[in-house]
């Protein structure tokens, strides 16, 4: 992930295998202050990926957090398990 002008720019795969690190490296990101995640770099993506959106959601207690250019595939997983206004 890389930081730029405020937004955390999350890049690859959103894959379970990788969930662990992505959601450190967000966490963090959140405890920075940044509020502002551009998913546009994200290729494949799995469950884990929403699980990722949501915990970031929770960790920031209430605070605004803002998802732009969500893949496709994301929202569609997204709309399958009924959470898609919760992102």
């Amino acid at each position: 992930m890389r930081v730029e002008a405020g937004v955390a720019a999350l890049e690859g795969d959103l894959l379970l295998e990788n969930a662990s690190r992505q959601l450190a490296e967000a966490e963090a990101a959140v405890g920075d202050g940044i509020s502002v995640f551009d998913l546009s770099g994200v290729r494949n993506v799995d469950s884990s990926a929403l699980s990722l959106m949501l915990s970031l959601r929770r960790r920031a207690a209430g605070k605004p957090i803002e998802f732009r250019a969500v893949p496709e595939s994301l929202a569609s997983l997204a709309k399958l398990y009924g959470i898609a206004d919760q992102l």
